[in-house]
């Protein structure tokens, strides 16, 4: 299955109280989990910059990404980046002939 990135920016007001935020990410992840199961959640991280958070996942398609990307939009990110993810070692094949 290919890997995908989500990058995540909240809104202020999503990130406003620290003691909701967990909660608000469980509803998220549930929400996914039942509009996408197909999905496998390989990692979670939180940032520091421009995005908020990351997430690694493996989806069947493009259409599950936009998918996770949108249910992102609606509980509350201002911004959903989903892009593919090549491993370091397919990208050397696919480029070893350039």
């Amino acid at each position: 299955m290919p890997t995908f990135i989500l990058l995540t920016k909240l809104s202020p007001s999503a990130m406003k109280d620290a003691r909701t935020r967990e909660q608000i990410g469980r509803e998220w992840f549930e929400t996914v989990k039942q509009k996408c199961p197909e999905v496998r959640w390989i990692d979670h991280f939180a940032l520091l910059g421009q995005y908020d958070f990351m997430d690694i996942y493996e989806a069947p398609d493009e259409k599950t990404a936009i998918k996770v990307s949108m249910i992102t939009m609606s509980k509350g990110a201002v911004k959903a980046e989903s892009m593919p993810a090549i491993p370091y070692k397919q990208y050397l094949e696919v480029i070893k002939d350039i």
